[in-house]
């Protein structure tokens, strides 16, 4: 499998190992060889951008660095093996403004060309510091819970939180807010007895009125590090009175406590959790205050841990109907908005609601807050509305149909995983807080936006580019919380108007500047320095071409696509990804003028139509059966995963069972679907076993449970131990799927194939048919030759 991945990936094309930059720096670029003017560049279709996954587990990465880095005075550059050193004056020149710099005293006094700090040795181009500065102290997870549920719902929610604090670190603190018809704000400082705040659920409360009622010190005149006040006492509790106003108490110590405190109080509270008590007639919703619930927490996370990485992690089963927020009524003869209401301005909830949570999401991201959104139901829970305040924090999303779902499940159970490494990072959550990035550049560059889990910081500077992508007109974006697999497409501009090309020499430069709060409460700061060529002949394409990695090529402008679905219509952005290819193919396939059956195109660009004909096939632009959350749920995790999970997500891998040899891949192609065979699909989100109809057949009378049938029991568990082993650290975890032919379930297989065989036409060699009008892959790619050769 991993064979195959880098055949389809592109690996080591040309002379590009694409997947061993990856590996080093956690950086993928669409073209590793860049046009060197701006025409050039608008030539070539695809866009010059990378995909950056600043928290990746590098190989051969040195252990953090136990100092501060050392900055250009100039440009804010961080100390580089691309620097040019002057070992006798002590000075080192910025590859990014050319300014000359000295060194401090500490270095001047021990550096030479024999004895290089870790940062100056050529293969650490990525190095991470940790800072000098004093801890922000142990991450802070909230937890709220909607009690709208069932009864077996909410039991299994609650077994699946007591079970997660088992998985928290000893010293973070927690907090616990439920909410339906109202809000309660669970006082575990509190252990005689429970003890809570209501909040009303229909109305809302600014955060200095949060405050008042919870009778906690206010934004900014609490503490301004509690952690340190904590470490004066054993226990994590202040020594001090720190209240800051009269009387008042901090939050930390009454409603959030370090895990090793409170884990019995929390328990019995969550025990003894029941739904909400207020009836709901059979003709209506429950009234469930979700918008509420988030501004109740974050107005206690701002008074208790101003710029400390915090989590919200919401837990809900149905869509808000009550409140700010909300996005449909209570009445059920009033439907959640659909697509089409969405294109037809007829969602009366949806412009409040989408108004209130971006306010939401700028408060958290000033407060460094991540919030986390898990929802488990059979109809729409209104992640459209919500998922600004998910994505613009770095925050997870899992969308699953019951919290006794497995998906659900071991989604939650890999949120906590720890880190494993030679660096001593053992016992450590891998994820990140308060994160935020920046990226400088050399002149002949600018940076033009990015799309993902980020939030514009609107910095300014000479290396942004007039042209805005995704998030543009800055060059530093607030990621908020970070996780190994969280993956920014970054797009750049060329800016040499200039005919004339740049000399052969040149080369450009990028820095990718990342400062987190890690999982034990330090700073680190981590930089990832890249130097890159430039295509200086216009002439010969050659050169160029080799260097393009058609996979994450596709990616970056999958994401495009996605952020245009935000302001404009579908068939728009189907027309743009159309022209955009047949103008690729133009440019870099061999033909004669008008001879379509003279078209090729050379391995380094084979992949891409067909990564193009999925993508416009897939459930990230086509919304037919998807609701608006479905749709939202999908695209979310498109822009936020790495390289070679966005390819799965666009073209499924499809592997073949049978008596005739080993497992093998085969295309996803209707074709493939064979009475005498298993097929396993791999689409990110549903890992699917089919099992042909002989199979099925074979299986029913028990076959594999006799000796002299030994092979095909062997047959049978091949493909379930191979999707054990896709799905084990996959996160939101998959859903897994076994079906047989012509059952209803193969639906999930069926509707990612290419539909060669359909009930009109015929362009395989049997296989199963597929009821569609969709046209296949090779009318698309006769299609495609017929425009990409035309005069």
């Amino acid at each position: 499998k991993n064979k195959k991945s880098k055949i389809m990936h592109g690996m080591g094309m040309g002379g590009w190992d694409f997947l061993g930059n990856e590996e080093k720096d956690g950086l993928r670029f669409s073209w590793n060889l860049w046009p060197s003017s701006k025409l050039e560049a608008t030539r070539v279709v695809v866009p010059t951008g990378c995909l950056y996954s600043p928290l990746k587990n590098l190989e051969g990465m040195p252990p953090p660095l136990q100092y501060d880095p050392i900055r250009c005075n100039t440009c804010g550059a961080v100390l580089n093996p691309y620097a040019q050193i002057d070992y006798r004056s002590k000075l080192w020149a910025c590859p990014f403004c050319m300014n000359r710099n000295h060194f401090p005293p500490h270095y001047a006094d021990n550096i030479s060309e024999t004895n290089l700090p870790a940062e100056l040795i050529p293969q650490f181009t990525t190095v991470e510091y940790e800072l000098t500065v004093v801890p922000q102290g142990p991450p802070v997870f909230m937890f709220l819970v909607d009690t709208c549920l069932g009864e077996d719902e909410l039991d299994q929610l609650k077994d699946s939180l007591q079970q997660t604090l088992n998985l928290l670190p000893d010293d973070a603190l927690v907090g616990l807010i439920s909410f339906g018809t109202n809000v309660m704000v669970h006082e575990l400082g509190f252990s005689e007895c429970p003890k809570s705040y209501v909040f009303r659920g229909d109305k809302e409360y600014p955060a200095s009125k949060i405050q008042d009622l919870l009778w906690i010190s206010p934004t900014g005149r609490g503490p301004t590090n509690q952690y340190k006040a904590q470490q004066l006492q054993p226990g994590g509790m202040p020594a001090v009175n720190m209240s800051g106003v009269g009387n008042r108490e901090p939050a930390i110590g009454k409603f959030l406590l370090p895990v090793s405190e409170c884990s019995y109080t929390l328990d019995t509270v969550l025990e003894e959790l029941q739904r909400d008590p207020w009836p709901v007639p059979g003709d209506q919703r429950a009234a469930r205050c979700t918008g509420t619930a988030l501004e109740v927490a974050l107005g206690l996370l701002e008074s208790a841990c101003p710029g400390r990485g915090s989590r919200i992690m919401t837990f809900v089963g149905g869509p808000p109907t009550s409140g700010p927020g909300m996005i449909v009524g209570r009445m059920k003869t009033e439907t959640i908005r659909s697509h089409t209401d969405l294109q037809k301005n007829s969602a009366p909830n949806f412009k409040n609601s989408s108004k209130f949570f971006h306010g939401l999401s700028d408060r958290a991201v000033a407060s460094s807050s991540v919030i986390d959104f898990f929802a488990c139901s059979l109809d729409q829970v209104g992640l459209l509305e919500i998922r600004p305040c998910v994505e613009r924090t770095g925050g997870l999303v899992v969308l699953a149909d019951s919290f006794s779902q497995s998906v659900f499940k071991e989604s939650l159970r890999r949120v906590f995983m720890r880190t494993r490494n030679e660096h001593n990072d053992d016992n450590n959550l891998q994820m990140g807080f308060s994160a935020a990035l920046e990226v400088l550049t050399s002149k002949e560059l600018k940076v033009a936006g990015a799309i993902g889990p980020c939030s514009s910081l609107h910095k300014k500077g000479p290396s942004v580019a007039d042209t805005e992508i995704g998030q543009g007109g800055t060059y530093a974006w607030s990621l908020g919380g970070i996780t190994p697999s969280t993956t920014l497409a970054l797009y750049f501009e060329v800016t040499n108007s200039s005919p004339t090309p740049l000399p052969p020499h040149k080369r450009r430069f990028l820095q990718f500047v990342t400062q987190y709060q890690h999982s034990n409460g330090r700073i680190r700061l981590r930089s990832t320095t890249h130097c890159g060529g430039w295509h200086c002949d216009a002439q010969d394409m050659a050169p160029l071409a080799v260097s393009f990695d058609q996979a994450a090529a596709a990616v970056l402008t999958a994401r495009i696509a996605i952020h245009r679905t935000e302001t404009e219509d579908v068939a728009d952005i189907m027309r743009w990804l159309d022209r955009s290819l047949i103008r690729l193919c133009a440019k870099f396939a061999e033909y004669q003028k008008d001879e379509p059956n003279s078209f090729r195109l050379s391995r380094e660009f084979s992949m891409y139509p067909q990564y193009m004909f999925h993508l416009r096939r897939s459930q990230f632009l086509q919304q037919f059966n998807s609701s608006p959350d479905e749709s939202c749920y999908y695209r979310s995790i498109l822009c936020r995963e790495n390289t070679n999970n966005s390819m799965v997500m666009i073209q499924p891998s499809l592997l073949s069972y049978s008596f005739q040899g080993k497992p093998m891949p085969v295309l996803l192609d209707a074709s493939s679907v064979r009475h005498d065979t298993i097929l396993l699909l791999d689409t990110f989100f549903h890992v699917v076993i089919f099992h042909g109809e002989t199979i099925a057949a074979w299986r029913e009378q028990n076959y594999q449970e006799q000796e002299e049938h030994v092979n095909f029991k062997n047959l049978l568990l091949a493909p379930q131990s191979d999707a054990q082993i896709i799905m084990e650290n996959r996160f939101p975890a998959s859903r897994y799927i076994v079906c047989d032919q012509h059952k209803s379930e193969t639906r999930f297989l069926m509707a990612r194939l290419n539909p060669s065989v359909t009930h009109n036409s015929n362009d395989g060699s049997g296989g199963q048919q597929i009821f569609t009008d969709d046209v296949s892959l090779r009318v698309f790619m006769e299609h495609l030759m017929n425009l990409s050769v035309q005069s």
